[in-house]
């Protein structure tokens, strides 16, 4: 028996939550997985899975047993990124997760500067405002715009990003400008409801100020977008005052398009940072793309 073989079976098998599953993603036939795992139990002469109808329950000596295989596979892949170079010279795959309208805006021209400085790393850009689990879908690195809970994850500050109102000059010229929060409320707004972005801008009750004075104040609406693009595009269409991130609309901002509102009131900013697993050696590929990415996201989003 391969014992590093039935050692991926078993934890792909865990991983996904049953031996078929497991089977699909090896593309193994599943009288195969399922000998393998058994094969495995033989010779460790104990049970390691409870297999039910819906989903395999680990013993207490599979989950022993389970940790210390993830050990033994990291070990081997460090072994191999050693053996690779990838600690001598900044090359291979890098993955990395972003907010999709930070990352438009701002990661991918970091990204296509960086490829063309390190022509022996390649990488694959996700944008999604899905919080995306590094470890279970092999990520090396994830940019997140809110505050970070404490957790194993390395993070490193990247900028900071305002909350900010905004409307375009032409909604604005048939009527007063407001000047404290509550007078929204005879305003069109657009609110935002969507996936998980940046907090305080979802919903129809607006933040405002920050520590003791932090104020919420139901906002009118006539339109709701499940984009904040969408709601950019709106704002500069006239439909209303709409709440985004400072950094999509600099450049509106600076042409005219737009105008910012009651900048007095924002909340505090939110923290832009990378966050990465804590391992023993940094492959040099990501410290390259961190010290070469850090700096330019500061200098971009004002930090």
């Amino acid at each position: 028996m391969d014992r590093l073989d039935a050692m991926t079976i078993l934890l792909a098998a865990v991983d996904t939550g049953s031996l078929s599953a497991a089977s699909r993603q090896l593309r193994l036939p599943l009288a195969t997985v399922s000998r393998r795992v058994s094969d495995l139990e033989e010779h460790l002469k104990i049970r390691l899975l409870l297999r039910g109808h819906r989903k395999l329950t680990l013993t207490d000596s599979g989950r022993s047993y389970v940790a210390s295989c993830r050990r033994i596979m990291e070990d081997i892949a460090e072994a191999e990124r050693t053996a690779a170079g990838e600690y001598l010279t900044p090359r291979g795959e890098l993955t990395i997760s972003a907010p999709q309208v930070m990352g438009r805006i701002h990661l991918m021209p970091v990204v296509a500067d960086f490829l063309r400085t390190y022509p022996d790393i390649r990488m694959r850009v996700q944008l999604t405002d899905r919080n995306v689990n590094l470890l279970e879908e092999d990520v090396d690195l994830a940019l997140r715009a809110r505050e970070l809970p404490d957790s194993s994850m390395i993070a490193l500050r990247a900028g900071w990003e305002r909350r900010v109102l905004c409307a375009s000059p032409a909604y604005l010229k048939d009527g007063e400008l407001p000047q404290k929060p509550t007078d929204l409320a005879s305003h069109d707004c657009v609110a935002y409801e969507g996936a998980v972005v940046p907090q305080g801008l979802t919903g129809t009750n607006w933040e405002f100020g920050s520590g003791g004075t932090l104020e919420f104040v139901p906002i009118p609406y006539r339109l709701v977008v499940n984009s904040l693009e969408a709601a950019v595009s709106a704002a500069v269409a006239g439909a209303g005052i709409a709440r985004v991130l400072s950094s999509q609309i600099d450049d509106l901002v600076n042409s005219g398009q737009l105008v910012t509102l009651l900048e007095a009131y924002e909340p505090s900013p939110i923290p832009v940072s990378f966050i990465y697993p804590s391992q023993r050696q940094v492959p040099l590929k990501l410290r390259a793309f961190l010290d070469f990415a850090v700096p330019r996201l500061r200098e971009r989003l004002g930090a």
